[in-house]
This record gives C-alpha cells, structure tokens and sequence, in this order.
C-alpha cells in the first residue's frame, strides 16, 4: 500500500505533461504497478488533460476490461477539453463493451454534441438517457435543454424545460440563451421573467444573455434595470458581462454609457475591445474607433483577431477613413498574417465604393475573383450600393445582374435593380422587372420598426393602423409633416420601391414604420431623445425627413437600421450623410 500510494504520488507530481507521464508509467512497469486499474485511469485522466489523445487511447487499451469510473474519468476529461469527437467515441466503445452509463456520462457525452451541434446523434442519446432512467436526473436535463437551444430546436429544448420538475439555474440559463441565440430575444426576455416569477435569484451568466436579448430588442429600460441590479448587488463585473453592457449601450444608442462601462472594467480581452471599437464604428465615430484599435494593440499588447478588424474595418468604412483603412488591412494581412475572410473584403468594397473609388473597388473584386474568392453576393451586394450611392448605373445594372444570377431567389437583387432603372428612366425595364417578381412570387421583406415608451415595446409596420392610438399617431405625424413643409422638407420620391403605384408614392413614404415610430415617440414623450429600431436600412425620404422633425420638435432622434446608427438633431445626422 505504501509503494502504492507512492507511485500515485509520483503519477500526480508528474501531472499533465506527456514526457513525465511516460516516465512514471514506464517506472510503474518496472516496479510492477503497471496493470494498477487506480494508477492507470489517473494517468489516462492526466494524458488525456495534456491533449495528447494518441497516448491516451494507448494507454486506454492497455486495460484489460474497463470499468464505467475509467469510462466515466475519460469522456468526462475529453468533454471538458472540447474534444467532443473523441468524447462521443469513448460513449460509444462504452455502450458496445456494456458498461452501463451514469448521469455523468450523459451531461459530459450532451455537451460534446452540442459542441458539435450533432442533433441526430444527441437525440440517439437522449433516448438511451430515457431507456436507462436517466431522462428524469436534473443535470442531465439541463444539460439536453442546452444541447437542443445550441442545435437551434427550441421547441424539443422547450418541451424537456417544461416537464423539468426541479428547473435548475443553469437550464433557466440554457432556454434563455438559447431563444436569445436563435433570433428570438422577447422570447429569452418573457422566459426571464418567468425565472423570476419562479423565485430563482438571476446569476451573471443570466445577465449576460439577458442583456444580449435587450441589446437585440433595444430594450433599454430591462438593461438598465440589470446594469442597476449589478451595481446594487455587488455583482463582479467580469469580462463577459462588461462586455454585454457595452454592446447593450452601444445598440440602443449611448455609445458614451458603452465607454464608461468599458472604462471601468477590471480586466478586459480581445472580444471586450473589439465590442468598444465596434460601438464607436457603428454611430460613425471612425477616428475613435481606429485610435481605440491602436491603443490596444500599442498600450495593452493585445493581439487582434478577425473579429477586431471586422469592426475597424467596418468604422473606417461608415467614416470615409479610406487611408486608415487601407494601413489596417495591410496590418492585418502583413503584419498579423491572418487569412482575410468574406467579411473583411466586404468591408474594403464598402469602404472604397462609398468614398467614391468605385474603379478600384471592381478592380479588387476582380482580382479576388481571380482567385475564386468573389462568388460570396455580400461583396456585389456592396459595390451595388457604391453604384447607386454614386449614380453608376450603367455598371449598377451590370452588378444587379450578376447578383441576380448568384442569388436568383433574392428579391432585394430584383428591387435594386429595379430601382436602378428607374432612377436611370428606364421604366419600360422597371415594369418587367416588377412582373417577373410577381410571376416568381417574389417579395421584398416587410419593414418594421421597434419604439421602447414607458418601459413598454411598440412595433409599428408601414401604414399600421393597429395601435389604439393609430388616429392620433397619424394626426400627429401629418402636423408634422406640414410643419416640416413649411421649412423646406420635400418628399425624396425617386427612392420609393418599384411595387408602389406614382399617385401613392407620397402618401406611402409618409407612413413608413420608422416615421410612425418616430411620431409615437414624440407624441407619447416630452424633453428626452427617442430610440426607434429598424430591420431594414433607412429610406432616405425618411432620413431627410428626421433631420426637419428633429428642428421643429427641437428633440434628438436615434434611429438604429441594419447596418449602423444615426444620430438627428438640430438639423443634421452623425453620419453626415455618408451612408
């Protein structure tokens, strides 16, 4: 027992590193421990932690018959070092020696399929989980809520909460993150109310999805209500949730509360700079965003990663910083070595194309192309909108075309193009470009715009007349239309969308979703800036439009679109019409 219980002792000193590992278990031979079932999963266990997976399967098969606590030890370490294919190996050579599994066994084998978001093969092992008694153990519950939220099932996650009789903290956390991650943010925010309801106290992990889902629905009000929570109870304001708070500010318009969060953070990482420098490159603050990119590489030492020079990319794009931009990428390429994706070319045709460089975007498009890396429509999408953005139309409608043979199914391709000919005249070609839609069954996505009053979201469509209120929004809105009128506001009709008729196009821009947002918000509130948030990129009646009702209602107007924010007041946007 004493030698025994030395040799152990020389197995844990030797601890996760593969060289000592080898020398304790060629000693263990020698003194004749070799064949120890105890020694030998310990140092399974150990290998395993050193990742050295080719010795670990060795040293496994030197075991005559392996117990479930051996099987158990290893799927366990390979589970939790993300190594979820040789996780789910490892159950299966169990299943097949007959070893009966434990509810350890499926928490460590769930995750690994979550991992690797394997549906069909984690609901093979949720029925094997049922069959053998385990499908009622709490963890292993919790466990199958988080596999089928990460697969994108949220019905089946939704089904196995639901019948949980003792609904644990983390497959509360699991349902909420999962309904957040998959689109569906009121969902996560209703289902956090029912924790609450339930009288389970919220963790950071909570927030942190929680405050995802507001940043997702503009919900100010609930975010700042968590931010109070955490400052009020003491709560660590770690990395991740930090980072929640600054995306949180950022997407429902105080790009300044994102920085001092940020400031105030203990400890930051790549993804908590990379989420500032986007804020600031999103409400068109460029120059901020490339010098808060700079100061994180030269003051922290942080290296960027591709996320990083997505988001200064992005803000050298929506600012005009052509040149900066341009000493990024050949920072990145050069100086990092990092493989450019989809999105980092996007963002260089995006950048060159609103700054005017239509030739020199095509050009680098072309020599993409060259290599095979210009099927991606994101990147003729981009050159499209420099294109109409510049008046191009010649070489629009080539674009269009093209996009239009990648994607044949995608309206917005038929709509641009549509709307390409008609600002050319071209309205022989708009008509046929409208009838083809109509004969394919092809229909632009349906804009709508999101207004958080009063603690409370209102959504509004073009020409809602659902609200309670609906007369007096859209008396309201007409006033002030007419005062805007009276100031020098015209109706920008040439941007009005193919599909509506020439005596309605007035009429139809006025009603936009964000416009009735916009006056809801104004008639509902008095002496604050509202918020309004849109699936779609603004129209840019709407924008001219905001920058009038801003003057007249002397009120700051945040309008959050698809791709960025803008800021009206007094008269003018933050993007200083570069956009």
């Amino acid at each position: 027992m004493a030698a025994n219980s030395a040799a152990y002792e020389a197995v844990v000193r030797a601890g996760p590193r593969v060289k000592q590992l080898q020398q304790v278990h060629a000693h263990l031979i020698v003194t004749g421990y070799g064949r120890s079932r105890s020694l030998l999963t310990k140092l399974i266990t150990l290998a395993c932690s050193a990742r050295a997976i080719a010795y670990t399967h060795l040293l496994f098969l030197s075991v005559p018959l392996p117990d479930d606590f051996l099987f158990n030890s290893v799927i366990k370490s390979t589970s939790k070092l993300r190594l979820p294919l040789h996780c789910v190996a490892y159950y299966r050579r169990m299943l097949s020696s007959n070893v009966s599994p434990t509810n350890y066994t499926f928490t460590s084998v769930v995750k690994s399929c979550a991992d690797l978001s394997a549906l069909r093969i984690g609901e093979g092992v949720h029925c094997h989980a049922v069959v053998t008694g385990f499908g009622l153990d709490t963890y292993v519950q919790a466990a199958f809520v988080t596999f089928y939220s990460k697969c994108g099932d949220l019905r089946a996650a939704r089904q196995v909460f639901d019948i949980m009789p003792e609904k644990s903290i983390v497959a509360w956390n699991s349902l909420i993150s999962g309904l957040e991650q998959n689109g569906m943010a009121e969902d996560a925010i209703r289902v956090f109310y029912q924790m609450q309801e339930s009288g389970l106290e919220p963790d950071s992990a909570t927030f942190v999805s929680l405050l995802s889902a507001c940043a997702q629905t503009g919900a100010i009000s609930l975010g700042s209500w968590v931010h109070q929570y955490i400052v009020r109870e003491g709560l660590d304001l770690n990395v991740k949730l930090g980072t929640a708070l600054v995306n949180l500010y950022s997407r429902c318009g105080d790009v300044g509360k994102s920085r001092e969060v940020f400031d105030k953070m203990k400890e930051t990482n790549v993804a908590a700079w990379t989420a500032m420098i986007s804020a600031y490159g999103t409400h068109g603050y460029g120059k901020q965003a490339v010098e808060l990119f700079n100061k994180m590489e030269d003051d922290c030492g942080l290296a960027p990663n591709n996320v990083t020079f997505v988001a200064v990319l992005s803000a050298c794009a929506h600012a005009g910083l052509v040149e900066e931009g341009r000493s990024v990428y050949k920072r990145m390429t050069e100086g990092y070595r990092l493989i450019p994706g989809v999105e980092h070319y996007v963002c260089i045709v995006d950048m060159l194309g609103r700054a005017g460089f239509l030739d020199e975007a095509y050009r680098f498009i072309h020599q993409l192309d060259a290599t095979g890396k210009a099927i991606a429509p994101a990147l003729w999408t981009a050159m499209l909108g420099a294109c109409k953005m510049h008046r191009n139309y010649d070489l629009g409608v080539e674009i269009a075309k093209r996009l239009i043979a990648l994607e044949p199914e995608n309206p917005g391709h038929h709509v641009m193009l549509s709307n390409i000919y008609a600002l050319s005249g071209k309205t022989d070609e708009v008509s046929h470009i409208r009838d083809g839609m109509m004969r394919n069954n092809l229909r632009k996505q349906v804009g709508y715009s999101v207004i958080e009053v009063e603690n409370k979201t209102y959504l509004f469509s073009m020409g809602d007349d659902s609200h309670k209120e609906a007369k007096e929004i859209y008396r309201y809105l007409e006033t002030l239309m007419s005062r805007c009128k009276e100031i020098g506001y015209a109706p920008v009709s040439e941007e009005v969308m193919h599909q509506v008729e020439e005596e309605e196009k007035e009429l139809a821009l006025r009603y936009h979703s964000e416009k009735l947002a916009v006056a809801f918000g104004l008639f509902k509130t008095v002496d604050v800036a509202i918020t309004v948030v849109k699936n779609l990129r603004i129209c840019e009646d709407c924008h001219s439009a905001f920058k009038y009702i801003s003057i007249v209602s002397n009120r700051q107007i945040i309008v959050r679109d698809k791709l960025r924010f803008h800021h009206f007041q007094n008269g003018s946007c933050s993007c200083l019409d570069y956009w």
